[in-house]
């Protein structure tokens, strides 16, 4: 698994124990004040993009995760066996997560 910044500067890279869990990811993130008032200017999360690929299954893109202060974000993936898509070994399912109206 992959971690990005938006621009596809590397965070971190891990791989899975054997149930495909990994430890907490350090993300720098806005202070959490910058979310309780709706007049700081400022976005208050980090968007983030996550790669998984597993081999036999299809890859799997998440784009513009939002990561929030004092928040745990899970991605619950769930890989589908390139046996189900014998056409689609070079491609990837991509899930693109729309910006919040803050």
């Amino acid at each position: 698994m992959a971690i990005t910044d938006p621009e596809g500067e590397p965070i971190a890279l891990r791989l899975t124990d054997s149930s495909g869990r990994i430890e907490p990811i350090p993300i720098s993130v806005p202070d959490l004040s910058a979310s309780q008032r709706p007049d700081t200017g400022i976005i208050p999360y980090t968007n983030v993009n996550l790669y998984a690929r597993k081999e036999d299954f299809e890859q799997i893109e998440a784009e513009n995760l939002q990561i929030f202060a004092d928040t745990v974000t899970d991605q619950d993936l769930q890989f589908i066996p390139l046996s189900e898509l014998p056409d689609s070994w070079n491609k990837a399912e991509i899930f693109r997560t729309t910006p919040q109206n803050l």
